[in-house]
Order: C-alpha cells, then structure tokens, then sequence
C-alpha cells in the first residue's frame, strides 16, 4: 500500500483539478479553437479547453512534496516542470507561439534536472558489457530528455492517445525500478497524474493536454528513464511506435525542405484517421501496443530489446510508409476528422 499511496494520491488529485482547470481555461481564453487557433494538425472542430497540464503538475508536485524525500535531483525536476508549465500555459494562450520558444524551454528543463544530477554515465551495452559515456553524460542526458518530450508532443493527435502511452510508459518504468529494488514511488506518481489527465481527455476530450501536458508528461518519463538505473532501452522499447513516427516524421519534413518543428498532417495517427479509424480506436492502438511492447520490455535482455525494437521498429515504419504512399487509394471519409 505504501508504494500504491503515492500514485492514487496523485491520480486523486489530478482527477479532482480538471473541472477547476477547465474553468480557469474557458475564464482566460486557453481553448483550442479550430476557427481561431488555424493548424493543419487538428482532428476536430469542437471548441476545447487546453492546459490540461496544469491540473497533471498540481498532482506530480503535491505527490513528490509528500512522499518523496528531499533530494538535490528533486529540485532539478521540480523546476524543470515549473518551466514547462509556464512555457505551456504560454503556448496555450498565445496561438501563435513559437515553437522555437517551445523548444528553448524544453531545453531550460531538461538542462535544471541533467545540472542537478539526472545523468547518463553508462548505458548496458546489447552486445555485451557496459558503454560508458564519461564528459558527454549530460549531454546525452539533456538530448534524451528533450527527445522523448517531442516525442509525446507530436503524439497528441488524438483524444486519449499520449495520456494513455504515458499512464503504461510510467507504469512499466515502476515495476521496472521494483524488480531492480529501487523506488518506484516516482513513476507510479507519474502513472497516477497521466491517469487522472486520461479520464478527461478520454474521446469526446473534456480538456486537451496542451503543451503543458505533454511536456511535462515526457520529461518525467525521460527522467524516470534514467533514475531506474539508466534504462533507456526499456523505455524506447515501450514507446517505440511514437518513437517511429517521430522519427519518420521528423526526416520527413527536413527531406520536404520544412522545418521539422511546424506540424503538418503526416503524422500516424492522422493517416489512420484518414482510414477511418475513430478516436478511440487509434487511443487504443497505441495503448495495447505500448503494453505489449512494455510487457517484452521487463521480460527480456539488453539484446532481446534491441532485436525486438529493431524488428516492430521496421514493421511499424513499412505500416506508415505505407499508410503515406499507398493509403489514399482506399481512403475513407471520416465526418469527425476536421
């Protein structure tokens, strides 16, 4: 119960602020509005409240106050999240905020949490023995942290979809750090925050992540990577099919000549839309697969994981490209798709 008291709580918490943060969005005009807010990556034209990452730092920052003990990494992580929520918040009013801006405070976040100890000095190498990474640590660590937040960013398409993958990342990432005998009080904090954003933002969304959401969601996933004794495979494993479409999608658009930072239609999950798939379903997708994957993630060996990620990696990015190439010759309508 001791390891489960922190998550409920933050899950508890989380759950019980979105009404609140719905009502502070509506009251200073944090809404996503299709007919105002113009980007090519909407899915639907409901008028919605954003900033759901207000509500999901609130039960992180209350959980980690209560239940965590005092440490210098704490503070890094703390700050960090303050910086993606104001950053967030921003980008929530400002309709066109820069995501260069974006990035710099991404950046400012992961750089407080590698500069007060969240570090990468080795990895277990697949092939045998340990890589050590020496005065290139903190770098790796800052490049890792950001990644895994755009990552999840760009994986918001639709309702329910980056929550979910974090509610099973987070939750894998716990039960990883108790076969390991370390603390798992911080992911499951993680895994009950993302819980309580996955109830509101379930299709129809009450309320969308938001930048805020998704930044502070990813971070905390990139940093639980690493403080669960530098397992950065297992957490690449589990998120490995947001993984390939960020991939894809970010070479994509520097091959096109486009900045990979300004969103387009070319995600997986609006070339599934375009399928006909609904909401809930491509949430789904995403959801099992992330289990599935997080599953064979606790069960096998450093070199298991990286034949397994190479082999779904490939499938998945034949199943996009594929979807990009060839989908429009059995395209369907979909009325809810905006």
């Amino acid at each position: 119960m001791d390891l489960i008291l922190p998550g409920l709580i933050s899950f508890i918490l989380t759950a019980a602020c979105i009404p609140v943060t719905i009502a502070f969005a509506k009251k200073f005009n944090l809404v996503d509005n299709p007919q105002k807010r113009l980007h090519p990556a909407h899915t639907q034209q409901r008028i919605v409240p954003r900033a759901g990452g207000l509500a999901v730092f609130i039960g992180i920052i209350f959980a980690i106050t209560a239940f965590l003990p005092f440490q210098t990494s704490t503070i890094g992580i703390i700050i960090g999240l303050f910086i993606l929520l104001l950053i967030g918040l921003l980008d929530d009013k400002y309709h066109n905020f820069s995501p260069y801006l974006r990035l710099a405070g991404q950046v400012l976040a992961a750089g407080a949490a590698v500069y007060s100890g969240v570090s990468i000095p080795f990895i277990t190498n697949p092939l045998g023995g340990i890589l050590y990474f020496g005065p290139i640590a903190d770098l790796l660590a800052l490049i890792w942290i950001v990644w895994v937040m755009n990552m999840l960013n760009w994986s918001k398409g639709v309702d329910g979809q980056m929550p979910g993958v974090s509610v099973v990342s987070a939750t894998v990432l716990g039960l990883l750090s108790l076969k390991l005998n370390s603390s798992p009080e911080l992911a499951f904090i993680t895994a009950g925050a993302a819980l309580g954003l996955l109830v509101f933002n379930w299709h129809p969304a009450k309320i969308f992540p938001g930048f805020s959401g998704s930044g502070i969601l990813g971070f905390m996933i990139a940093v639980l990577a690493i403080l669960s004794g530098g397992k950065l495979a297992t957490a690449g494993l589990v998120l490995l099919i947001p993984a390939t479409d960020f991939a894809y999608t970010f070479f994509r658009r520097i091959l096109q000549g486009k900045s990979p930072v300004w969103g387009d239609r070319g995600h997986l999950h609006h070339k599934l839309l375009e399928k006909g798939l609904t909401h809930e379903q491509i949430a789904l997708f995403y959801i099992s697969g992330s289990v599935i994957l997080g599953a064979a993630a606790l069960s096998l060996t450093s070199s298991g994981k990286l034949f397994a990620a190479s082999l779904v990696g490939i499938i998945i990015l034949g199943a996009i490209l594929w979807l990009n190439f060839f989908g429009r010759f059995s395209k369907q309508s979909v009325p809810d798709n905006g």
